[in-house]
């Protein structure tokens, strides 16, 4: 098969260059997809999570509505019935949502054990970028008509500019899959109203305006930076155009460069700031490096005057891990979430050779996410695809994910 050794080299935990062997199993790429998929065919993958333990309820990427056809995370309506959907937050999960008798604003949730009274999230009626529902019982709090998700928005972007509420409802897909892998995980995060320090909110600025399919400078005073700041996470919105995105990556050699990923990338500054900073910073350090020398601005000035470290791929998880150790942290920890991620999809969609991210160690989280991305990876080349898992998972680099790793059980177990 082609590339399917430097398909192996590209993700294996082992010393880097020369001695890259595949810790989980030696099986070939084409006998690894064999054995993850067992012999089922596409219909009964859909069943073979309950067969492992789970349960229909806690699938994440593919539903059911009342009509029996199979939904997604990011519908909002089903492809076979017309029906509308959303998600429920009293049984959280995908539901159709079905006309009452008190009008056409209030909904039910289709499920029989559920089947609690709602209303559509305001960004979901008026401008179609949200999925969620509120409880209609809630209606009188503060800000009732936004979601759970939307409610940490302190800034959208500017509606009039054509192309806008599109690349919006991008940001706002992206963020609800981080949302949903925190909640997973029991993360910690809030509003400064609930007594989260630092609270959690999201901005979504542009700096420029799409004119005959081209960005142009509002002025330098106007520059947005995708960054994070004291619990504000800034997303500019040029991120959210595929070419520019995909421009951009080729321009700073970034093996992914995805909506998503900036999303997991923000949210670990937050939390170095919630769960590192004061509490366990002499661990941090002896893992990452320390933060304080050189400074952030230095080091910053460093990397984009000579570039990465050289043979970085031994230590770290990316090039641009190198810079300071908070990205570093960042980078390792954005890597974590989209292991969980993967891992939590190919659980509940029911794969073979997968396991459940919540409960399972380091160890066997790695293993698994290795021969997954063996897999995913030669299936994306097939297709003419980057790989789907660049990352070169060195001892290094997993003992900073086994700090990640901790520190978010740590936190799971107080929240």
């Amino acid at each position: 098969m082609l590339g399917a050794e430097k398909n192996a080299e590209s993700i294996v935990t082992g010393t880097w260059p020369e001695d890259n062997v595949l810790s989980s199993s030696s099986d070939s790429p084409m006998e690894m997809l064999l054995s993850l998929f067992a012999g089922q065919s596409c219909w009964e993958l859909a069943d073979t999570r309950a067969s492992l333990g789970g349960t229909s309820s806690d699938l994440m990427r593919t539903f059911k509505c009342r009509c029996g056809n199979t939904t997604f995370f990011e519908n909002s309506r089903c492809v076979a019935c017309d029906h509308a959907l959303g998600w429920c937050p009293a049984c959280d999960n995908m539901t159709t949502l079905l006309s009452t008798a008190e009008g056409k604003s209030t909904l039910q949730c289709g499920h029989q054990a559920c089947g609690v009274t709602l209303v559509k999230c305001r960004n979901y009626t008026l401008h179609g970028v949200c999925n969620r529902c509120c409880l209609s019982e809630n209606s009188d709090a503060k800000d009732a008509d936004l979601c759970d998700y939307c409610r940490y928005n302190d800034t959208i972007p500017d509606l009039s500019v054509p192309g806008n509420r599109d690349m919006w409802l991008q940001l706002e897909e992206a963020k609800r899959r981080l949302l949903y892998t925190l909640d997973l995980l029991k993360l910690p995060y809030g509003t400064k109203e609930e007594g989260f320090v630092p609270p959690l909110a999201f901005d979504f600025k542009a700096d420029k305006l799409l004119q005959d399919k081209q960005w142009r400078s509002l002025g330098k005073e106007e520059r947005v930076y995708t960054g994070h700041a004291d619990g504000k996470i800034t997303i500019n919105l040029r991120e959210a155009d595929s070419v520019e995105r995909e421009r951009n990556r080729v321009l700073f050699q970034e093996a992914h460069r995805t909506v998503v990923g900036h999303f997991r990338h923000e949210i670990a500054h937050y939390y170095w700031q919630m769960l590192v900073q004061g509490a366990c910073e002499s661990e941090c350090k002896a893992v990452f490096g320390d933060h304080a020398e050189p400074t952030y601005s230095e080091a910053q000035k460093l990397y984009y005057e000579d570039g990465p470290k050289p043979h970085w791929q031994a230590a770290y998880i990316s090039a641009y891990a190198t810079m300071h150790p908070w990205e570093d942290f960042a980078e390792t920890f954005a890597t974590y979430l989209d292991m969980v991620s993967v891992l939590d999809t190919a659980w509940n969609v029911g794969i073979h050779g997968g396991c459940d991210p919540t409960s399972a160690e380091l160890p066997t989280m790695v293993d698994a996410y290795i021969r997954l991305g063996v897999v995913l990876n030669e299936t994306n080349r097939a297709m003419g695809l980057i790989d789907l898992v660049p990352e070169i998972l060195t001892p290094a680099v997993v003992t900073k994910l086994g700090f990640v790793h901790d520190l978010v059980r740590k936190a799971s177990l107080h929240s």
